[in-house]
């Protein structure tokens, strides 16, 4: 082959290299293929508080990915429980959110991800108990966070014992399986689109626990549709 072939050959092959690593950034920072919208808006007269059901469960059971960890959402008209991370709210209006836990924890890196932020009186309950923080080295360490950065708000989700033998494993999950029940409330801002994010890594088997569900829609993160009533 001569020079200019064997040149050629190379710069095919270093074209194609460059095109996979971009593929494989794109699909890791890329969200999922979104799903439905799950409307909050008509679930109360104009002006009261809202108020969000959801769930963290270790794996979805079910789906294209069944050992996946991921949120629910109970549907506030059908009262049933979807998988869908991307929830329309009303602007400027109290949001009182109630999560059940169902998933393990453990230490977590940044301390800072354990303090309450961005919620009305910068604290949560934890099983009827007020908390403005949590030290992941006590207790059942942190399983996930809930955090909507545009907006300042970060809630430590502690995660169930570690010695629970009967811990849920296809979602929804039943309130007999071992949980921890937190509440809070904020108020949402103006109209726009808000990305929310679980800051613990999760995404088991993924480099730095940081791919799989933890970068893709309707699992470990979703987006607050906020709109003008």
């Amino acid at each position: 082959m001569s020079m200019r072939g064997r040149l050629t050959t190379v710069l095919v092959l270093f074209l194609v290299a460059v095109g996979l690593v971009v593929v494989c950034v794109a699909a890791f920072i890329r969200p999922g293929t979104p799903g439905g919208v799950t409307d909050f808006t008509k679930s109360q007269p104009a002006g009261q508080p809202v108020h969000i059901l959801a769930q963290t469960v270790g794996s979805i059971g079910y789906g294209p990915h069944p050992t996946w960890v991921t949120y629910m959402v109970m549907n506030p008209t059908t009262h049933q429980w979807v998988h869908d991370t991307t929830w329309q709210i009303p602007a400027h209006t109290k949001i009182d959110m109630t999560i059940e836990q169902f998933d393990s924890g453990s230490p977590i890196r940044n301390q800072e991800w354990g303090q309450v932020q961005g919620t009305i009186g910068h604290s949560m309950t934890l099983n009827g108990k007020t908390i403005s923080s949590y030290n992941s080295y006590t207790g059942n360490g942190i399983g996930h966070t809930f955090a909507v950065p545009l907006m300042g708000i970060s809630v430590p989700l502690v995660g169930v014992s570690p010695s629970a033998s009967n811990v849920c494993g296809v979602a929804p999950c039943s309130l007999k399986l071992p949980h921890e029940l937190i509440k809070f409330s904020f108020i949402s801002g103006s109209s726009g689109e808000y990305p929310w994010q679980c800051f613990v890594p999760c995404g088991l088997g993924w480099l730095y626990g940081n791919g799989g569900p933890m970068s893709t829609q309707n699992y470990m993160g979703g987006f607050l549709d906020v709109v003008n009533s």
